[in-house]
């Protein structure tokens, strides 16, 4: 009998494993353990851990490699095999395993401490990634570059880390550097990562790209461009990222020159054709140069992509809808199948015939399931005033597997005063987002359902989510309602705490009208001085709150303080100012604002305007001047006009052929 087949050593098994679990075969990878195992072969502190870092693995059979590690004693002997199974774990989010895992593990290296924080930091558990960070530092386990990149994604603010690669003199590392600038940028800290970007001893591609990225999309998108000069001018090869960020830089600025500088020289980088350039390239002509010559780079781009396509798709000159379906069409026949965005695209603002030969066409290719898609059909039909057809479309979809689409539907319930409708729609939903949640609320408040609204505001903080100015709105306006300065003083308190954003000039602007309607007028003059951004609805409000409580004259000096503010009064600020006129018996004041309403403010006098002049006339015993404007209005005098009049006549005593002649 011929002798068997001697097996394949362990360390030529592991190098088999590892090939195909890091080329995404990990199918293969297992089937090449078994054999491993089926020969008698022992596995070693290589084998299992590129399977467990494979993407490709199914999550249940990696799951199985658990007890061979604990059996073959592997876990004890070396923290390799360890490090792999706990980084499993934790992508797949099972902490309570990984964190077992990890207290069961005598031998540790920083490493495993870097998995272990880098993952919490990963998910979006920021407290617990900073919490392990800080037993790291305590531990005799070192710090490494690692553990810095590991944590600070997790921070709000990357100072106290900063400080640290300083002492540890780890600054100079390109990856630390490039992830402390990285997390300046984040926080909208750009000037703080100018300023460790400038002492960096050592800049790579990454550092100015860092750098390049973050001025283009902040309010100072010319410094890009700058940093791009600087850059080329100290011979660092710009990459793909480079050449795409400065190029949307010069898009938002408009600058024509330097865009087709920069498509100069990534021509002679040989990127111009690259799918992030080519795209940015056809974005840039077509929003600053033109159509045509964003066709032309599109037709230098070899193998075009759904990225050009859709770049191109975007921008819409003039409402010219059938050059978009000619575009649609030539991708078409190029073989470029249209992905969720260039529906997306294309359903804005097009005509009702033309969102439904969209229709036709996502459901003929199969995009009728996608959220992103449905939920741009449906914003379609509700902006054409067609909710019927909207809330017909989506019924049909999946609620669970919908969920912005969902949303859009419960906008359009909204829209539609189908306020009870859009409640069961989003509570019969298992996942709510953000949104739902906001929606949800502001149903309940347009539909007098305040107590649930305040119940379900409850609800949503104990379940984690954010709170933002959308559900302050909407809470404060059933403050106003009800007149509850005790709930609006809660929420305001929720707001200051929260900081979610909330703080914009709506929401403000809610909470000057909320004070000045429960009577509070001091808290409401406190809030518009704390106000960043104030706009003209901000000064009505309180216009129209000093009005309300009383103080007129306050009010006229409030509308003078407007116009020296330069913010020009509209139709509602001078409704309020001529209110606070009436109920102050200011008639002089009142018929001066009142004459210069069309000359000096652009505002043609409605009928609401002449009602409130003619009362405060009526109210002073003006009858004969308030007999004199009725006649002098460009349109027919209204009941409420005359029955003004009449209630002046009879309070003074006078006959309409005293008042008339």
């Amino acid at each position: 009998m011929p002798n068997p087949e001697p097996p394949l050593p362990p360390s030529l098994f592991n190098s088999l494993i590892a090939s195909r679990a890091r080329a995404g075969r990990a199918a293969d990878a297992f089937s090449l353990l078994a054999r491993m195992l089926a020969a008698g072969v022992a596995p070693t502190a290589f084998t299992f851990a590129p399977i467990l870092s494979s993407p490709s693995a199914c999550p249940r059979r990696a799951a199985q490699l658990h007890p061979h590690i604990l059996k073959r004693g592997l876990l004890h002997s070396d923290p390799y095999s360890g490090t792999a199974l706990l980084g499993f774990f934790a992508r797949y989010g099972r902490f309570g395993e990984a964190l077992d895992l990890f207290g069961e593990m005598p031998a540790r290296s920083v490493v495993t401490w870097n998995c272990l924080v880098s993952s919490f930091a990963q998910h979006g558990r920021d407290e617990d990634a900073v919490f392990w960070f800080r037993e790291l530092v305590r531990s005799c386990d070192g710090l490494s570059e690692g553990s810095l990149v590991a944590v600070l994604p997790a921070l709000v603010s990357p100072g106290l880390v900063h400080g640290l690669t300083i002492k540890t003199a780890t600054d100079s590392f390109s990856a630390v550097a490039n992830s402390l600038l990285n997390c300046y940028c984040a926080c909208g800290t750009v000037c703080a990562a100018e300023k460790l970007f400038n002492g960096l001893m050592f800049r790579d591609v990454v550092s100015w790209n860092t750098m390049i990225t973050a001025f283009a999309r902040s309010n100072f998108p010319r410094r890009a461009f700058e940093l791009f000069s600087a850059m080329y001018g100290q011979s660092v090869s710009p990459d793909e990222t480079t050449f795409s960020s400065v190029l949307y830089a010069c898009t938002s600025i408009n600058a024509q020159e330097h865009g087709k500088s920069v498509h100069a020289k990534s021509i002679k980088h040989n990127l111009n054709t690259t799918v992030f350039v080519s795209t940015s390239l056809v974005d840039f002509y077509n929003k600053c140069v033109g159509r045509r010559d964003a066709l032309k780079v599109l037709e230098e781009v070899p193998h075009k992509s759904t990225a050009s396509w859709n770049a191109l798709l975007s921008i819409k000159s003039d409402g010219d809808f059938p050059t978009l379906f000619m575009i649609l069409r030539d991708m078409l026949r190029s073989g470029i199948s249209p992905n969720e965005f260039t529906f997306s695209s294309l359903l804005k603002d097009l005509s009702l015939l033309d969102v439904h030969q969209i229709h036709a066409l996502v459901t003929k290719l199969g995009y009728d399931g996608n959220d992103y898609v449905s939920s741009a059909i449906i914003s379609s039909y509700v902006s054409h005033g067609f909710v019927s057809d909207a809330l017909a479309y989506g019924v049909t979809l999946d609620p669970d597997s919908c969920n912005v689409s969902m949303n859009v539907l419960a906008g359009a319930y909204n829209r539609a005063h189908m306020y009870q409708e859009t409640k069961e729609l989003l509570l019969h939903q298992q996942t709510s987002d953000n949104i739902s949640w906001s929606i949800l609320i502001t149903a309940c408040s347009r539909n007098g359902d305040y107590t649930e609204a305040f119940g379900l505001f409850r609800q949503m903080r104990i379940l984690g989510h954010h709170f933002d100015n959308y559900v302050a709105v909407s809470l404060l306006s059933i403050c106003t309602k009800v007149n509850s300065l005790v709930l609006g003083r809660l929420v305001h308190g929720v707001i200051i705490k929260t900081s979610y954003g909330c703080s914009d000039t709506r929401t403000n602007n809610m909470l000057l009208d909320m004070y000045a309607k429960c009577g509070r007028i001091e808290d409401c003059l406190k809030a518009f001085e704390e106000m960043e951004d104030r706009n003209v609805i901000s000064w009505t409000a309180v216009i129209s709150g000093l009005a309300l409580n009383g103080f007129s004259r306050k009010a006229l000096a409030w509308f003078k303080a407007m116009e020296e503010a330069a913010v020009k009064p509209d139709k509602v600020a001078i409704l309020a100012v001529l209110s606070a006129c009436r109920h102050g018996g200011l008639v002089q004041e009142g018929m001066e604002i009142f004459k210069r309403m069309e000359a000096d403010y652009s505002t043609e006098a409605g009928m609401e305007h002449y009602i409130c002049v003619v009362d405060m006339l009526c109210k002073c015993g003006h009858l004969k001047q308030a007999d004199s404007v009725i006649r002098g209005m460009p349109f027919r005098p209204s009941s409420i006009i005359w029955r003004t009049f009449l209630q002046g006549c009879n309070t003074y005593g006078m006959l309409d052929t005293q008042v008339f002649s």
